[in-house]
């Protein structure tokens, strides 16, 4: 079992590393005290981006899951460990800066999960925020409001979304809607509304604890037409499928947010094992029950955080591969979630009064990790899914 980083994408993983180095760190605090100004240098980025993605395997918010089924042999690290590598680098940097990326919205992977073949290239390029959550709603994706209904060429859809993430600045936005309330679950499908719609209007960008460098909006549609062709995938409703089809997004876009929460606490246990060099043994030759409190600390944490890296990595690889990743999706989310939540707070706390104080970045990156461990569904959302799989249990029969 090999548990380093696929040699082909070293490359791509250092260019990653030197753009969160020598682009994202030094706006880093910027922009997270100009809440809702849009980082500008991240056009230039984005570009590179874009240029690095169209020779093969690159940062591409999204994946390979509506493939599974084709036939493949071997061990494949493609895209989706590609992804996550890349995003644990740029997190590194800045979280938010990452979140506010052109053509990498978590709408982007909900395009590549559920989109057929002339959607995709029809919607290739599009930066695609993603519109879920609702007022009233909490984490249960199956009880959103939000309605479609057919009208010849189009549907109408009326309702409104909360804490949208890019969702001012996107090209578009994918929205999650049901097409019939009394068939439950199994009637929501998700729409691409592009920007500027008639009857689209964001209402707020909301103040946040974290990640402010990044717009988070909230969207109402009233009576906002979109035409029929802008629904992903299949346009049946399948009882017997339910609500697997939009589900399938998550399986995209979970390991993606455990690879953020992975990078956004590697640059904490970085900075507090450099602040704390001469106190600590480089090559961990001490046994651990005669090392200090501190040392005990931090390799603690170091572990937790190689526990969530991989768990991240098996999630993406399963992706890769064509296997149905739903379960180690969710744990992987899970683990990194809490991890990160944990070594960012841990580490401003080691660090004192160095760690609380805006000269370093230790304050800023436990503020940004809290939203990983809550957005793409929340630790308990995690554990409830991981149940289900693990006991066999469906969710009307697991609450």
């Amino acid at each position: 079992m090999n548990l380093q980083n696929p040699k082909k994408f070293k490359l791509l993983i250092d260019q990653a590393h030197e753009v969160a180095l020598n682009v994202l760190r030094p706006i880093s605090r910027k922009y997270d005290k100009a809440e809702h100004t849009y980082p500008k240098e991240l056009d230039m980025l984005s570009s590179l981006v874009d240029g690095m993605n169209e020779g093969g395997d690159g940062m591409n918010a999204g994946a390979a899951v509506n493939k599974r089924g084709d036939t493949q042999t071997g061990n494949k690290n493609g895209v989706n460990m590609s992804t996550a590598l890349s995003i644990v680098e740029m997190c590194y940097g800045d979280t938010g800066l990452l979140l506010s990326m052109p053509r990498q919205g978590l709408g982007n992977s909900a395009i590549a999960a559920v989109a057929n073949d002339e959607q995709l290239e029809r919607f290739n390029g599009t930066w695609a925020a993603m519109a879920i959550t609702e007022p009233n709603c909490g984490s249960d994706s199956a009880a959103i409001r939000t309605t479609a209904v057919k009208d010849g060429d189009d549907y109408i859809l009326n309702g409104e979304k909360i804490f949208v993430t890019s969702g001012e600045r996107a090209d578009s936005v994918v929205v999650w809607a049901t097409l019939d309330k009394d068939l439950g679950r199994a009637a929501i499908k998700s729409f691409v509304v592009p920007k500027g719609s008639m009857g689209m209007t964001v209402e707020r960008l909301e103040h946040k604890l974290g990640i402010k460098a990044s717009d988070t909006a909230t969207i109402r549609f009233i009576d906002c037409r979109v035409p029929a062709i802008n629904l992903l995938g299949n346009t049946e409703i399948d009882v017997a499928k339910g609500f697997a089809g939009v589900m399938e997004t998550f399986d995209n876009t979970r390991p993606l947010v455990a690879a953020m929460a992975v990078g956004c606490a590697k640059a904490s246990l970085e900075r507090i094992k450099e602040i704390f060099k001469d106190q600590l043994d480089a090559n961990y030759s001490t046994p651990y029950l005669q090392t200090t409190h501190i040392e005990a600390q931090i390799y603690r944490l170091e572990a937790e955080w190689e526990a969530a890296r991989l768990l991240m990595l098996k999630a993406a690889w399963m992706a890769d591969n064509k296997q149905p990743n739903s379960r180690e999706a969710s744990i992987a989310k899970a683990k990194a979630g809490r991890v990160s939540n944990e070594v960012t707070l841990k580490c401003v706390e080691l660090a004192s009064s160095l760690g609380y104080n805006e000269d370093e970045l230790l304050e800023k990156w436990a503020r940004d990790s809290k939203i990983l461990d809550i957005f793409e569904g929340t630790q308990q959302i995690q554990q409830l899914i991981i149940a289900r799989r693990e006991l066999g249990k469906s969710s009307s029969e697991l609450k």
